[in-house]
């Protein structure tokens, strides 16, 4: 698992370490917390990577159709108004 995707996971979901090791459980308490001290080293650099991967994530939302996905597009804006981000992007 990379930092980055641990680091998304912990952004979308406000999970604690703890938590973190209990939806990963192949990732040990000792790797999780390295990562996280990684993060907080790298912030600005892996801040960038997330804002990339936000966006190409976007781009190809944008690019597809379907009734699921015009659905769930409606329900992020919706929450959006709302003041709710619970999706990492």
């Amino acid at each position: 698992m990379k930092v980055v995707e641990l680091v998304m996971a912990r952004e979308a979901n406000g999970w604690s370490p703890e938590e973190l090791f209990f939806q990963f459980p192949h990732v040990s308490m000792a790797q999780i917390h390295s990562a996280l001290a990684y993060y907080w080293d790298h912030r600005a650099e892996i801040d960038h990577e997330i804002a990339e991967r936000c966006e190409r994530a976007e781009s190809l939302r944008a690019k597809t159709s379907s009734a699921l996905g015009d659905r769930l597009r409606q329900l992020r804006v919706v929450r959006s108004r709302s003041g709710v981000h619970r999706d990492g992007c």
